[in-house]
């Protein structure tokens, strides 16, 4: 097994009177030549939007992009024709492919909007684009697995790429497995509330862990924990 410590308290910064992010990787002005990508996976933001403020039309192309939104709600308007509302606890996919144009906007007058944002390469080029939206309930979270994004779709969102978002809310001193797809397939595991244990590694709220050459991971939470992993191709 080998692996990446990410620390919270490492990542790029972008802080204005509207939006208060936090990078994971090399992204707008922040850059860190070991931060460029963990395998498949781009970016990883942590965004937090002020009430009537956001990001105006803009483009993207071959990208797989998915926004989890974990408070709050956010407006999306794209050049597919989808004028849409994300919602705490809702999920959405966007192969961005031969090229789109969208904006989000947090359409509360009171609340911040609160969300990860994360770009997967495409397992191919100038795809088709393509959009879809779901929610997932905490009680499909809760002590299990809860698939919100594979390559096959079903009950889970369908990514153009071998990559598998799952998270699990788990109680207070309890155990997880995960198994991986293949071989050549990595995860990247992210604490988004609480801490956890992960093959051996201690990680607190927002602290990750990149680890390849790996078949399962074991977590142990001695608190509760709100654990994202995202499995990617790591060649």
């Amino acid at each position: 097994m080998k692996y990446k410590f990410h620390p919270a308290n490492e990542r790029g910064v972008n802080k204005m009177a509207w939006l208060d992010s936090k990078f994971s990787f090399s992204f707008a002005h922040w850059y860190d030549p070991q931060k460029i990508h963990f395998g498949a996976l781009r970016v990883l933001n942590d965004d937090i939007i002020a009430p009537n403020m956001g990001f105006g039309m803009h483009p993207h192309d071959n990208m797989e992009i998915v926004t989890i939104m974990l408070s709050g709600e956010l407006q999306h308007k794209d050049s597919m024709g989808h004028t849409e509302v994300i919602k705490a606890g809702e999920v959405q996919h966007m192969t961005a492919g031969t090229g789109i144009m969208h904006s989000e906007v947090n359409s509360s007058k009171t609340e911040e909007s609160k969300l990860l944002q994360i770009w997967v390469f495409p397992r191919a080029h100038n795809l088709t684009p393509s959009y879809d939206q779901r929610f997932f309930d905490v009680e499909g979270r809760t002590a299990k697995w809860q698939y919100l994004v594979t390559p096959n779709g079903g009950d889970s969102i369908k990514a153009q790429q071998d990559a598998y978002f799952v998270r699990q809310l788990m109680p207070e001193m309890s155990e997880a497995e995960y198994e991986l797809h293949g071989e050549y397939q990595g995860a990247y595991v992210f604490v988004i509330e609480g801490s956890v244990e992960v093959n051996g590694h201690k990680l607190g709220r927002r602290d990750a862990i990149g680890l390849w050459e790996v078949d399962q991971l074991k977590f142990n939470a001695s608190e509760e924990a709100d654990v994202l992993v995202i499995e990617i191709p790591m060649r």
